[in-house]
């Protein structure tokens, strides 16, 4: 890239920006192409042009050269803490290593396992990483495992700060619910609910979107976020719904991911997961539902039904996240399958690296192995998928497509590295060989909030240090919260023996 010493990190210019490419990735007649060594230009965090040859005067020209220049990503279930799927990755069962509470940790009562000054750096630190991943709108999700019982309106205002300090477009709300699972002493997993606390977390979140709705220039946006299915009531599913109609926000639920999940709806509820959704009205436009992966008449649920005709018909959202099940043994069946039936797809990473590059490749892989044939699906459909399927999950037509009047939200990827091979089509070459770290800059609103792989104010080394500290001390206490209380070391394995210095 050239002429990036007049770029000011983190600040928007003056006057209109022209940034040039071998490749651009514009919008026209409803969909994406291909403008080769071409131009898009943009001023006060609006696109004006995209195409070649731009006439009007410029204050700032920036050749990128031999890169591709795309919307950024929308990631609808954006990892927001310190990911702990790594620790669960050969360690199994979970119910054994504290993917599950025990009867004697809930019985003790539930602590926060970090204090707010933690927190607070983990959004940021997550934020800067999703940043540098070309990841420019993000709905970020935490594990509530490590917590008393949701999250807190003080630790989203923190979020909310640091998404405008790094200039990062976030839908933000705490998480809350009103129940949570629990293993027993003899290995049984029971539900302990606490509605009163729910419909409080609840409240407090609807007062959150109240403050922060539009804040920080309209970068801040708000979402309801019940945690999972199984651990929400009825009573707290139809307020949610009510409320984020009345609002007209976004709102998210963790469904069908496991068959514990499924099987535990199924005995209190007499229904699957989607058929109880749809009897509470709790489905919508704007609902979205990571992972929708275990639903009925599926290779992993046996039970007949309408599942994803309902999400389907009520034009909920699917948020796949194909690389952190995949880790896990499971998979839509399959992505081109819900595609064909007319169910709305949207991305999330929700794991880390928070690469959604390389979710992208995973999806592919994962479909075209379950639908048997490479035809099954293509680059762009799941290019597609991560820009304008999750912009138009929020109502967003301004966001995920480079055309004039939508945001100037765009990254820039280096093509030609050497890992890259050869490019024929940019897109398919970045579902070939691309990485999250091949993206190079970034411009969220129009502000250049990544230059060079440098966002400004933050030390990359000096917070992942702190984050290895933070994560170490999260695992010296799972003991407490594991059943049985082993120590941590039978409760992590290592992939070798591990042979100390000397003394």
């Amino acid at each position: 890239m050239t002429d990036t010493n007049a770029i000011v990190a983190g600040a928007r210019p003056r006057g209109r920006v022209l940034l040039s490419a071998r490749w651009i990735v514009g919008h026209r007649d409803g969909r994406h192409c291909l403008i080769r060594d071409g131009e898009v230009v943009f001023e006060d965090g609006r696109v004006v042009f995209v195409g070649h040859g731009f006439e009007g005067h410029v204050a700032q020209r920036v050749d990128c050269g031999n890169a591709i220049v795309a919307p950024g990503f929308v990631d609808l279930d954006a990892l927001s803490d310190l990911d702990t799927t790594i620790l669960a990755y050969d360690n199994h069962p979970g119910v054994d290593k504290g993917r599950v509470w025990p009867r004697s940790y809930m019985d003790r009562g539930p602590f926060e396992m970090y204090d707010r000054a933690e927190l607070r750096f983990q959004k940021r630190h997550a934020f800067a990483t999703l940043i540098r991943n070309g990841i420019t709108t993000a709905l970020p999700i935490a594990s509530l495992f490590y917590r008393a019982w949701g999250e807190t309106v003080e630790e989203f205002a923190d979020a909310a700060a640091e998404a405008a300090a790094l200039g990062l477009r976030a839908y933000l709300g705490p998480a809350y619910r009103t129940g949570n699972m629990v293993v027993e002493a003899d290995g049984t997993i029971s539900a302990h609910y606490d509605e009163a606390r729910g419909l409080a977390g609840l409240d407090a979140a609807l007062a959150f979107c109240e403050r922060f709705e539009g804040a920080a220039g309209g970068l801040v946006r708000t979402m309801l976020a019940p945690d999972r299915i199984e651990t929400c009531t009825p009573e707290l599913l139809r307020r949610t719904a009510e409320a984020g109609r009345a609002l007209d926000i976004p709102v998210r639920l963790h469904c069908c991911q496991s068959t514990t999940e499924y099987e535990l709806v199924l005995k209190q509820h007499g229904m699957s997961p989607a058929e109880w959704l749809e009897s509470l009205g709790f489905l919508g436009d704007k609902t979205l539902l990571p992972h929708g992966v275990y639903v009925s008449g599926s290779r992993l649920i046996q039970r007949p039904g309408r599942d994803l005709e309902i999400f389907r018909d009520a034009g909920a959202v699917i948020v796949h996240c194909p690389l952190v099940f995949a880790r896990m043994g499971g998979a839509i069946d399959n992505f081109a399958r819900y595609r064909a039936m007319g169910l709305r797809i949207g991305m999330g990473t929700d794991t880390s690296p928070p690469d959604m590059i390389l979710n992208m490749q995973a999806g592919a892989l994962l479909c075209r192995a379950l639908a048997g044939s490479p035809a099954a699906c293509r680059s762009e459909d799941f290019f597609d998928a991560a820009t304008t399927g999750g912009a138009d999950a929020l109502g967003r037509p301004d966001l995920g497509r480079l055309q004039p009047g939508a945001a100037a939200d765009m990254i820039v990827i280096d093509l030609g590295l050497a890992h890259h091979g050869q490019v024929i089509d940019p897109i398919q070459t970045l579902m070939v060989a691309g990485q999250g770290r091949d993206v190079r800059t970034v411009v969220i609103d129009g502000r250049f909030v990544m230059v060079d792989r440098v966002i400004e104010g933050i030390d990359e080394a000096a917070d992942n240090a702190r984050a290895q500290a933070q994560f170490e001390r999260l695992m010296s206490l799972y003991p407490l919260r594991t059943r049985g209380h082993p120590p941590a070391s039978e409760i992590f394995s290592s992939a070798y023996p591990v042979v100390a210095p000397p003394a």
